[in-house]
């Protein structure tokens, strides 16, 4: 009787890296995502800061996935507090009579001395 060849087990094929991480399309450089947007790549780094366009910082690069930005195009950015509404909201209780007895009774309960009674 002839010997046959022993089948060999069936092996899924090892997905190379690029394939696994999804098309090169969908994430971009800082260059890239300027190309994308049509702008200098300062300015996309300042609607980064200002305007929270989303992106991921990689030590020191940044990555930016197509759909977030496209998402960040259609629905806008969310408000950013800034230093004057900030200020404003902190002034709003500036004349408030009951403001002060409820910190210290707030300091009081927690069994912490105000900063003024320090001294």
């Amino acid at each position: 009787m002839p010997r046959t060849k022993k089948p060999e087990p069936a092996t899924s094929p090892v997905p190379r890296a690029r394939d696994a991480n999804g098309p090169a399309g969908d994430v971009f450089t800082l260059a890239e995502a300027a190309a994308y947007l049509r702008l200098a790549e300062a300015d996309v780094l300042r609607l980064v800061h200002e305007q929270g366009l989303p992106a991921r910082q990689l030590g020191r690069e940044r990555r930016f996935f197509k759909a977030a930005i496209q998402d960040w195009l259609r629905t806008g950015s969310p408000p950013q507090p800034n230093k004057e509404g900030q200020l404003a909201v902190a002034g709003a209780w500036q004349d408030d009579r009951l403001v002060e007895e409820e910190l210290k009774e707030t300091w009081r309960q927690r069994g912490r001395p105000l900063a003024e009674d320090e001294s």
